[in-house]
């Protein structure tokens, strides 16, 4: 099963390599822009405005082009 992520870089045409890419562009570690690439974030359920997994995911909003919010888990 695709994580999150991975549906909506498919959506945008986007490989993991083109992902990793931008998220290392943005100052994003490659081992961080696997895990949230593979959705491990989504078993997280205790985000704050400081957290650092949610400044990641801010990150990969703004590569794949969508609001933060479409990135958490329900």
């Amino acid at each position: 099963m695709a994580s999150k992520v991975q549906e909506l870089a498919e959506h945008a045409n986007m490989t993991y390599d083109e992902f990793v890419g931008e998220m290392r562009k943005r100052g994003c570690s490659e081992p961080t822009a696997l895990k949230i690439w593979l959705g491990l974030y989504e078993d997280f359920n205790n985000f704050n405005d400081n957290d650092i997994y949610l400044s990641n995911l801010r990150k990969a909003a703004d590569v794949l082009k969508v609001v933060t919010g479409t990135l958490l888990p329900k």
